[in-house]
């Protein structure tokens, strides 16, 4: 797996939702099963089905989240490249036809469009990334070429 790029808040989250898995939802679901089994036959038990597509859910989950933590780069908060190069976890301001707009770049975990933050691997992010104040950025979206000058970054 590629690099993942994480706040270090959405780590946090993350290493908490795994242990809650790995620990909580395993007795819960182990319980649930062994309930299930005491029912008798198996292969017409549907609560004994249904716990095992959970259980097989929660295990895919965990897998996940092992894959996610152990490829993941922390962004730093202060995150400006080189020469006040745009990068992973830079603050920008741009105006475009739509006035002014503030944009952070963050991994596709933290994203959030409606709140302004863009993943890196979205063609915004994508277009933003190591370019610098006073670049001009011209960006495909589904609404049309939109052309944003970068006013600051942070």
């Amino acid at each position: 797996m590629d690099k993942v790029y994480l706040t270090s808040e959405k780590e946090k989250e993350l290493r908490a939702e795994l242990k809650d898995r790995q620990t909580n939802q395993r007795l819960e679901i182990g319980d649930r099963l062994k309930r299930a089994k005491e029912h008798g036959d198996l292969s017409e038990n549907a609560d004994y089905a249904a716990a095992k597509e959970i259980q097989l859910a929660n295990e895919s989950r965990i897998l996940e989240l092992e894959t996610i933590l152990g490829s993941a780069e922390i962004i730093k908060s202060d995150a400006k490249g080189k020469a006040g190069e745009i990068t992973i976890g830079s603050k920008i301001k741009v105006s475009g036809s739509g006035g002014v707009k503030e944009f952070t770049i963050l991994g596709s975990y933290d994203s959030d469009p409606k709140q302004n933050l863009i993943s890196n691997e979205s063609p915004l992010g994508k277009a933003f990334l190591n370019r610098k104040v006073g670049d001009e950025v011209e960006v495909q979206t589904p609404a049309g070429l939109m052309k944003y000058k970068i006013i600051s970054v942070e």
